[in-house]
């Protein structure tokens, strides 16, 4: 169903990929194709939850994400690691990962509230209690999602 890394030799395995999906700053969900005909992807803050392999995101409860999302929820997620230029051998030195699976936005209010809590862990560490009450504050306006992930290709050049 998924194709294997063409370059064998810069496969990224083990550890190194759940580093990356819990520290990266942010990644690029990917999404189908709209209405027209381009495909759809932006740059976005996520939360990586390693124990249930689930990657969690908030966003407004309308917009082209989310209608894209209810069209087609076979999705995408890439985060960019360590990035080196070397110049005087036209290369890149680099690691990536690929996140495939399917985003789910029926979120029940406890696992909404899981989500919001988990960003906030990764972007607001220290402010917790502040967050609760902007989280109750915002929680009709706000939406959240995640995606239940089907396979992960990682690659790195060091």
């Amino acid at each position: 169903m998924f194709r294997e890394v063409r370059r064998q030799n810069r496969v990224l395995e083990g550890e190194r990929i759940t580093e990356l999906l819990i520290n990266s700053e942010y990644g690029f969900l990917s999404l189908g194709t709209s209405e027209n005909g381009y495909a759809y992807g932006i740059p976005i803050s996520y939360a990586y939850e390693e124990e249930s392999n689930l990657l969690y995101f908030h966003c407004a409860r309308e917009g082209q994400k989310l209608d894209e999302i209810s069209k087609n929820n076979k999705v995408s997620f890439c985060v960019v690691g360590k990035t080196d230029p070397i110049a005087n051998q036209f290369t890149t030195l680099y690691e990536s990962v690929i996140a495939f699976g399917d985003a789910v936005t029926n979120l029940s209010d406890d696992e909404k509230r899981k989500a919001l809590r988990l960003l906030v862990k990764k972007y607001s560490a220290g402010f917790e209690e502040i967050a609760e009450q902007y989280m109750d504050k915002s929680w009709n306006r706000t939406s959240t999602f995640k995606i239940e992930i089907k396979h992960i290709t990682a690659k790195a050049k060091y």
